[in-house]
């Protein structure tokens, strides 16, 4: 900055000078003010020159930068769509096996059902078996308790009965039948 201070106080001295010249003939205008193009142009041609370096690699350095940045963006890029790749991989192999446990769980429930069924059927099947035994031994036990019962009765009505009925001749063909029947004469 203080080059360019320096080249518009240059520049008003020697148009100072060149008026004085200018009454004596012809020569250049070097005001500021009123020869203001040709100093601009002389201005940003020096610091164009002076700054060539600066502004270059200062672009250089920010292409630089630029140009990191996107191999930076393209690399993450890949490994973002390599991950992403991965884990959706690793998401269908998660639905195959959700899906293959959900299968195995509903064969396992039909499994256990049929067991549970077959199981009813014998638990059914062994209550009736139990039911039907304690209605046969009931049945034999109440016949039993019957034919005792006619029994005893039988026996009272043959005692009431026996002694009118029996005299001493039919007391002796009794006792001569029952020994023929027992094998004796």
């Amino acid at each position: 900055m203080d080059i360019v201070l320096q080249l518009a106080t240059g520049a008003t001295i020697l148009g100072a000078e060149m008026a004085e010249a200018e009454s004596k003939g012809f020569g250049l205008n070097f005001d500021i003010f009123e020869a203001n193009l040709i100093n601009l142009a002389i201005v940003i041609g020096i610091v164009f020159y002076f700054l060539k370096g600066f502004l270059s690699k200062t672009l250089s350095e920010r292409s630089e930068a630029i140009a990191t940045a996107l191999t930076e963006a393209e690399r993450k890029k890949a490994e973002t769509a390599k991950a992403l790749a991965a884990q959706q991989e690793k998401l269908k192999s998660a639905q195959a096996e959700a899906a293959g446990i959900v299968q195995q769980a509903q064969a396992d429930a039909a499994k256990a059902r049929e067991a549970i069924l077959a199981k009813g059927k014998e638990d059914v099947a062994s209550m009736k078996a139990a039911a039907a035994a304690d209605m046969g031994a009931e049945e034999a036990k109440v016949m039993a308790e019957l034919r005792q019962r006619i029994a005893e009765l039988a026996m009272q009505q043959a005692g009431s009965e026996l002694p009118g009925r029996l005299n001493a001749d039919a007391q002796q063909r009794l006792i001569d039948r029952s020994i023929s029947m027992l094998g004796g004469n």
